[in-house]
């Protein structure tokens, strides 16, 4: 080995360290700005915007395959030469993160109560500046090429402009409105919940079946409720207008047990009379149902509990008892008053915060909302006009339309501190209120009244909501605005479809008239190995920077992004981790060869023109034809497949074939053959590093440096572009039969147990002049790599008595093995492979003979499966002959 060999090796060490080179590059993109959008105002741009992890913890698996996918889409599109923006921020998340401030504080002892708005606000603060900083170091281990310089976070200000300017324009148009109406509502929270933010679980539960007595005496009414502790705030009990049984009772009065209060019977076309006793009581304060009922028939509302789900005054002799304690006393004492009647167990849904994980509460409450119809309408025509949005896998477009079609007011108040306050402000004196962009409390024509502000906050998602243009600047029209937007495609999970996609898209076609990305690709979740979600509950959560600490970056990357379908959930698995590691390491070893017999060549020197060699041609045929492949399917988000195609190209086609015949050359006499291999090699791996750098960036990064190469980083290195000049049928031809050469003949020495260190005399008889011509041009490969003593090849070779025999396309193999092989073990081995060839022959040949099948099957299919038809007929013939042959 020469000095320069040493050299070379000392600078590529023997194996790859993850961590420094990690931290080394990172570091280097950083301070090079190499991420920055912008500095190619020629170049037609693409755009993402992140999705806004919640500043309430550190990141989870989940969010890595997230942003490991658009990372891969971003880094493939700048190298492709676009002007490419990947733009970063985080969402305050509401309840969310007010709920791990207040947890913290209640460890303290103390409340938010106890702190004051202002205190608290700054305590929630710095909390978000603690979980940012540990996001922004997640974004770093694993290798986001994120242009920090437009970082947006949704309480900057340009964002707080954004939401009020988008708060007041709806409010103006009358589609914001404040009314008292049934929401949904988190006790433990003590705040009001979208439907969205609900979760149904189902839940082991009692039907109660009571009986409400008529006041003249005449009888009873029989009612069933899941929850017997809101009868104290029933109004009426509710039947159908052509119920026979209860024609008679409509208009009469029933007295309510317990509480002794008068209630009608009214009749409504919202029963179902064949449900149950046709019969059903109406809580307008506790049901939203009954909400709608009450306000068809004046009925009253009486609000029986409080914000904390605590009975409040309007329950009588129940005050003060919480909802659950309240339920089993009254079941109590209606079970001793003879009311209820019976009790069934009962399986049913009942909706969970999402947050804080107790049991919503129906309760009538004074909110803001959003009319959802008029804004859904106009996404709804966009979208079956063929104008919208692309949803990929494109089922999910279907649920998009279901959800939108039938939304329902969307209650955007929220009773928190944290968060967009409410730009409304209510004149103490009057009762006006005042729907401002700016404070009216600094405007001239305000003077002197007294004006307080909504003390809720905008719920997490009408800010989110606007995520895609706010970030840009809108609603002033900035460069970016004007350059950046609409974004091209959004990578998200299909479990916030409804919380954001939907919202996104209706408010960028309200205020910008476009929708806010081309496409939209949905991902699944990610599992443990057994499929169960993951959950702390379980303690089967993975933390992706443990991951990385034991793997590295690149394997994980490479891992979850090619493990992953559109719109279907992945398991994660620890052992394909490992198999991406070692993948990583197969590439850093192959490089490594290459660059010990690559002294002195310089990119200038990279000469792939001129006379070559059938594996040069062969292999600069296959990179070109997957280069092509993996654009398309990067383009098409198919990931899993992308990593397929890599992985054999790297694997097989470069390393365990191409680097092997390579070595011919490189360690020949032939210098001019030597050069153009070393041209060949060098050009092969430089564009393979550059197909695998969005998965695998770092790996790529530090190996690309140590090539000859031109420009600084490979992060901006040109993409492979497909090149018809580089397409080589013939090569592809001559490779593919001596691989077969090659398999058959190591396949037959592990038949017999002859090792490859021992020569072996190799017949081949070829089919025609052609394959002959292939073999003699060719025959240096055939000796190494089959390892001969003596070989030879002719259409007229003798065959010999012992030998091990294999058939491949278009040729004959003969080993004599004189004192090695059994001849009866040859006859049963090839009478198996007759079998294989048999099986083989009658399944195409059922195949083409369904007329079903060659009616709708492309012509290419059909030629195919001729063809194949045609190959294992010729191999069968020659097996047959060649057991005839050691019978006779």
């Amino acid at each position: 080995m020469s000095e320069q060999d040493n050299k070379t090796t000392l600078e590529m060490p023997t194996t790859y360290d993850p961590k420094s080179a990690e931290q080394k590059w990172y570091k280097t993109w950083m301070e090079k700005g190499y991420f920055r959008a912008g500095q190619h105002p020629e170049a037609e741009p693409f755009t993402i915007v992140i999705p806004p992890p919640n500043v309430t913890g550190m990141l989870h698996i989940g969010h890595a395959l997230d942003f490991t996918l658009q990372d891969i889409i971003i880094r493939a599109k700048r190298m492709q030469g676009y002007d490419a923006l990947w733009l970063p921020g985080a969402d305050h998340a509401g309840i969310a993160t007010q709920t791990k401030v207040e947890q913290k504080l209640r460890e303290e002892g103390l409340t938010r109560y106890d702190l004051g708005r202002e205190k608290f606000l700054e305590k929630v603060w710095e909390w978000k500046d603690l979980y940012l900083d540990n996001i922004h170091n997640q974004w770093e281990k694993m290798g986001f090429s994120l242009d920090y310089s437009r970082e947006r976070f949704t309480l900057d200000e340009g964002l707080s402009q954004a939401v009020r300017e988008v708060f007041v324009k709806l409010y103006k148009k009358g589609l914001i409105y404040r009314g008292k109406r049934i929401i949904n509502w988190d006790p433990a929270a003590r705040t009001a919940l979208s439907d969205i933010e609900v979760e149904y679980k189902e839940v082991n539960g009692n039907l109660y079946h009571l009986q409400y007595p008529l006041k003249d005496g005449s009888g009873f009414i029989t009612v069933a409720t899941t929850r017997p502790e809101t009868m104290l705030g029933d109004t009426a009990v509710a039947v159908h207008p052509e119920d026979e049984r209860y024609k008679q009772m409509i208009g009469k009065t029933l007295v309510l047990p317990i509480i002794g209060r008068e209630i009608p019977i009214i009749a409504d076309d919202y029963v179902d009379k064949d449900f149950g006793s046709g019969a059903v009581k109406i809580t307008p304060a506790h049901d939203p149902n009954d909400f709608e009922m009450g306000q068809r028939h004046q009925l009253p509302q009486i609000t029986v509990m409080d914000e904390t789900g605590t009975m409040n005054a309007e329950a009588g002799k129940y005050q003060g008892l919480d909802r659950s304690d309240c339920r089993k006393q009254i079941v109590a004492d209606l079970k001793e008053q003879g009311v209820l009647i019976r009790i069934e167990e009962h399986v049913h849904q009942v909706g969970h915060s999402e947050r804080t994980g107790v049991v919503v509460e129906p309760y009538l409450s004074t909110q803001w909302f959003v009319e959802m119809k008029p804004l859904a309408a106009k996404a709804i025509e966009v979208q079956k006009a063929g104008n919208g949005v692309n949803f990929v896998p494109d089922r999910f477009e279907r649920t998009y339309l279901h959800w939108i079609e039938n939304v329902r007011d969307w209650c955007i108040s929220r009773q928190l501190w944290w968060g967009h306050r409410i730009p409304a402000w209510y004149d103490e004196e009057t009762g006006e209120i005042i729907v401002s962009v700016e404070d009216p409390t600094t405007l001239p024509e305000y003077a002197g009244r007294k004006l307080k502000q909504d003390e809720d906050v905008l719920d997490t998602w009408f800010s989110s909501a606007l995520w895609p243009f706010s970030t840009l600047g809108w609603p002033e029209q900035t460069e970016d605005l004007q350059r950046y937007y609409p974004t091209n495609v959004l990578v998200t999970g299909y479990d916030i479809i409804y919380f954001w996609v939907s919202r996104m898209i209706f408010t960028a076609l309200e205020f910008t008239e476009e929708i806010p990305f081309k496409d939209v690709l949905m991902h699944g979740l990610v599992r443990d190995a057994d499929g169960r979600k993951m959950s702390k509950s379980l303690g089967n959560g993975v933390d992706p920077l443990d991951v990385i600490d034991q793997y590295g970056t690149d394997a994980m990357r490479y891992m979850i992004s090619t493990s992953s379908t559109p719109g279907q959930d992945l398991r994660f698995r620890w052992e394909r981790v490992e198999q991406a590691r070692n993948f990583a390491n197969k590439i850093w070893n192959a490089s490594r060869f290459a660059l010990m017999n690559l002294e002195g060549v310089t990119a200038a020197d990279i000469d792939i023109t001129g006379d070559l060699s059938t594996a040069d041609r062969w292999i600069l045929h296959r990179l070109n034809e997957t280069s092509r492949d993996i654009t398309r399917l990067i383009d098409a988000y198919e990931f899993g497949e992308t990593g397929r195609l890599l992985y054999n190209f790297i694997w097989d086609d470069l390393c365990d074939w191409y680097i092997e015949f390579a070595k011919l050359s490189l360690y020949g006499d032939n210098a001019e053959a030597k050069k153009k291999t070393q041209s060949v090699l060098a050009y092969v791996l430089d564009r393979t590093l550059r197909m695998i750098h969005p998965f695998m960036p770092f790996i790529s990064e530090e190996i690309w440096q140590h090539l000859p190469h031109e420009g600084e980083t490979i992060t901006l290195a040109a993409w492979p572009v497909y090149d018809p000049a580089f397409e080589d049928k013939d090569a592809v031809a001559e490779m593919n039969l001596l691989i077969d050469v090659i398999r058959a003949v190591r396949n037959i020495r592990a038949e017999v147990n002859v090792p490859m260190s021992k020569k072996v005399e190799l017949l081949i008889k070829p089919g025609d002049q052609a394959v002959l011509d292939i073999i003699n041009r060719n025959a240096e490969y055939v000796r190494r790599f089959c390892n001969t003593s003596e070989f030879d090849a002719g259409l007229e070779i003798s065959v010999p008595d012992k030998a091990m025999t294999s058939v491949v396309s278009g040729a004959e193999l003969y080993l004599p093995l004189a004192g090695l092989l059994d001849i009866a073990q040859e006859i049963s081995r090839l009478e198996k492979e007759l079998q294989h060839l048999n099986s083989e022959v009658e399944r195409v040949e059922k195949k083409l003979s369904n007329q079903g099948f060659v009616a709708k099957a492309p012509a290419k299919v059909i030629e195919e499966e001729k063809a194949k038809q045609a190959d294992y007929s010729d191999k069968r013939a020659k097996v047959i002959a060649r057991i005839e042959e050691l019978k006779g």
